[in-house]
């Protein structure tokens, strides 16, 4: 592991949500507008607000800023849990789309289902400002040791 690569390691292992955010400034979490609200081990929490550039043609969310949401979320949370002990890669990510949504603020939260040795997988659900689920997946991360 590089040096460079080891202090973005251990940067991430102890990140608040403002810095995870201002972090992401310039990247395609950015463009979506995703920040930030919550960063521990256990659990991470994301929120953007749906805008006509994140639509898909038929004028709804796109899917795939879902896939994009659930699969950083979950890589953050793996990635302060692993901690000084390497950094995670995702192998798998399993989307499911359940409601559309043409606008509001959306909420999505990264749980752990399992964290091993080699391989953590993450669930994450995305909530509308009613707490209504609108899509919701899981992610298989690979815990690469230092």
């Amino acid at each position: 592991m590089t040096e460079q690569q080891t202090r973005a390691r251990d940067w991430l292992a102890n990140i608040t949500p403002d810095q995870m955010t201002e972090a992401s400034e310039g990247t395609f979490t950015d463009l979506i507008g995703l920040r930030y609200t919550e960063i521990s081990p256990d659990r991470v929490r994301g929120e953007w607000t749906v805008k006509p550039h994140l639509y898909q043609p038929a004028g709804i969310q796109n899917g795939g800023v879902y896939s994009t949401v659930i699969e950083t979320l979950a890589s953050v949370a793996g990635g302060v849990w692993y901690g000084g002990k390497g950094t995670v890669v995702g192998v798998n990510n399993n989307t499911d789309f359940l409601r559309a949504v043409r606008d509001g603020l959306l909420v999505g939260e990264a749980t752990p289902v399992h964290r091993g040795r080699l391989q953590q997988l993450w669930q994450v659900v995305i909530t509308d400002e009613q707490g209504r689920v609108v899509a919701r997946g899981q992610v298989r991360l690979q815990n690469l040791a230092a």
